[in-house]
């Protein structure tokens, strides 16, 4: 499973940081950061779910309030717009 963040997207709300601890309050930039991701492209992190967090990935894009998490599949489906 994988995890793409739009951070460009994020309106700082910080409900993904309640829910994922891979998702941490940048205070001072008034977004989200995702660790251990990749940027991909310009404001786009991406990075691989440990098994034991893939509820709390997919519950942390749920709860974004402007979508800009998206949850994958290993076959590249997306489960959490």
């Amino acid at each position: 499973m994988r995890i793409e963040f739009d951070r460009d997207t994020c309106i700082g709300m910080y409900q993904c940081v309640d829910e994922w601890e891979a998702f941490q309050k940048n205070m001072d930039e008034g977004k989200a950061d995702l660790e251990d991701s990749e940027e991909v492209d310009d404001q786009l992190f991406v990075r691989e779910v440990p098994e034991d967090a893939e509820f709390d990935a997919e519950f942390a894009a749920r709860v974004c309030p402007v979508d800009a998490i998206r949850v994958y599949d290993d076959d590249g489906e997306q489960l959490v717009p």
